[in-house]
């Protein structure tokens, strides 16, 4: 770029994404005269998915604002809760994001999940088309377009990336209501019902099932579900509405 100089400052939260060399977080831009600020900011390495407002020189701009000389920006990170047009709220997670998917599941809430690498132009496609949270770590990913909607996954930690994620958006806890393996909702279901999907020790060991409406997978309260009872009640206990 080779035009106007400006002044850019972003917000502690989003300087993960700067290069090494603008990691204070301030500093001059020089721009090309016609590019929007939200191009601008992009070029720098921060999705505009975690971007709130755009501040110049004291006032809200949009993305589409074109900077001019001696401008300065302030760059702000999304406000939490962060409202989504259009409902329900429903989330698409790339192939890297499995146990947070899962997990989501677990809480009810709709989450799609594609567990081999489709490619960036067909996640984008999905999200669009079936109106959906792009979920991801692919900064790339993000910055497509044609995306309905997209969130930057901070952490690799499951559980820091489940709480971020409930923090953000808020969406609406039913747990114990979808099939953490294919995203289908759940009913009540009796042992004869499912007994073709059970091994011996189960069907000795355990009453109450339930079943997937859609790939027809069943549940009930095995080894594992006073892990997964905590974190229900650590998620209900701290976002339910």
């Amino acid at each position: 770029m080779n035009g106007p100089e400006i002044h850019v400052e972003f917000a502690p939260e989003l300087r993960v994404f700067l290069p090494n060399g603008r990691r204070a977080g301030a500093g001059a831009v020089t721009t090309d005269g016609v590019s929007t600020l939200g191009h601008v900011v992009e070029s720098l390495g921060v999705p505009l998915t975690e971007v709130g407002t755009l501040v110049v020189d004291g006032r809200e701009v949009p993305v589409s604002h074109i900077p001019t000389a001696g401008e300065s920006v302030t760059v702000r990170p999304v406000r939490h809760p962060q409202r989504v047009p259009g409902a329900p709220l429903r989330f698409l997670l790339d192939v890297h994001l499995g146990t947070l998917a899962r997990r989501l599941r677990l809480l009810g809430v709709d989450t799609a999940y594609e567990s081999t690498d489709i490619g960036d132009p067909a996640l984008a496609a999905r999200s669009a088309a079936e109106r959906r949270v792009m979920l991801s770590r692919d900064r790339g990913l993000l910055r497509r377009r044609e995306l309905w909607a997209g969130a930057y996954v901070y952490s690799t930690r499951p559980e820091d990336q489940l709480r971020d994620v409930l923090d953000r958006f808020r969406p609406e806890l039913r747990p114990w209501t979808r099939c953490s393996a294919c995203n289908g909702v759940l009913q009540a279901a009796t042992k004869d019902e499912v007994a073709d999907r059970l091994e011996g020790g189960t069907q000795r060991s355990y009453d109450v099932f339930a079943q997937c409406t859609q790939c027809k997978r069943a549940y009930w309260k095995g080894a594992h579900h006073e892990q997964l009872v905590a974190i229900v009640e650590r998620a209900l206990a701290d976002y339910a509405s």
